[in-house]
């Protein structure tokens, strides 16, 4: 919503200004079919150039966040808290019995109470990897530290890609914007032999080419980009806050405490407070 409130302020403040000084949109309306198609159609081939396939379906999908918002709300972080207290005082009581639940999340009773992460595949396959992991011995919390480290980084990078290409487009829109308008130039230069009144309709009309491309830029495709890539570092957290947990388990820390050392790690527009995270764990304790 806010996204689109943004766009709305965007061209009243930028036409509703330029009208108001006195400007006249005739010379703008004509001109833009053609100024968008030379800038906007070579800044979509430009993306095209400089992508895969795959990159490019991951940003056109991705795009719709920067209206959405982030995937994961404040519930979300209190389930996820909920989640990982459940497995850790299972895997404490009864080690075989967390065995049915990591191997088979689909399948678990604990999952199955929480269907958002559930139905995220990376934060599922980072919960039972971990807790499978410890079953194994493999419990060096320092090296558990740097593999999940090593996994968030990886992931943060793939997700940021979308973000860098919508950056490069804006970076590249106001070069793109002094290509359209030397061309009106040379169409102007063409029609030297015009009266005054035609030359500067054309000179107008050229330099909407370097407007468009500024305004393209820093307008949209820049703030687009700058969005996306907040969004993406906000549900990273999401992650991290599981490494945190499993990290702090492998000191021994107590199940509470652990608990505690994520919701301290969680965003703090998102975290839950310490007496709602402590009825929501009190009420998970039950079917655990």
């Amino acid at each position: 919503m806010t996204g689109l409130a943004g766009i709305a302020i965007v061209f009243v403040m930028v036409f509703g200004g330029y009208l108001a000084a006195g400007g006249k949109m005739g010379i703008i309306l004509k001109a833009l079919p053609f100024e968008m198609i030379m800038i906007g159609g070579s800044a979509v081939g430009a993306f095209v150039i400089g992508n895969s396939m795959g990159a490019i379906k991951h940003t056109v999908k991705d795009i719709k966040k920067v209206f959405k918002g982030s995937h994961w709300k404040g519930d979300d972080y209190r389930d996820l808290l909920c989640l990982l207290y459940q497995l850790l005082r299972l895997a404490r009581q009864n080690a075989v019995a967390l065995e049915e639940h990591i191997e088979n999340p689909e399948g678990s009773a604990i999952f199955a109470q929480y269907p958002r992460i559930l139905a995220d595949g990376e934060a599922v396959a980072m919960i039972c990897d971990t807790l499978r992991a410890m079953t194994m011995n493999y419990d060096d919390p320092h090296q558990v530290e740097e593999v999940l480290a090593t996994r968030l980084e990886e992931n943060l990078h793939h997700a940021m890609h979308p973000s860098h290409a919508i950056q490069g487009m804006a970076d590249a829109l106001p070069a793109l914007g002094i290509v359209a308008a030397v061309l009106g130039v040379i169409k102007t230069m063409g029609s030297i032999d015009q009266p005054p009144e035609v030359l500067g309709k054309l000179i107008a009309g050229a330099l909407v080419g370097t407007f468009l491309g500024v305004f393209l830029a820093y307008g949209f495709a820049g703030p687009f980009a700058a969005r996306l890539k907040a969004v993406e570092e906000e549900d990273a957290a999401f992650y991290g806050l599981i490494q945190q947990v499993l990290v702090a388990n492998l000191h021994n820390h107590a199940t509470n405490i652990c608990i505690e050392v994520g919701r301290q790690g969680t965003p703090t527009h998102m975290r839950p407070s310490f007496s709602d995270l402590e009825e929501a764990l009190k009420a998970s304790k039950a079917p655990a």
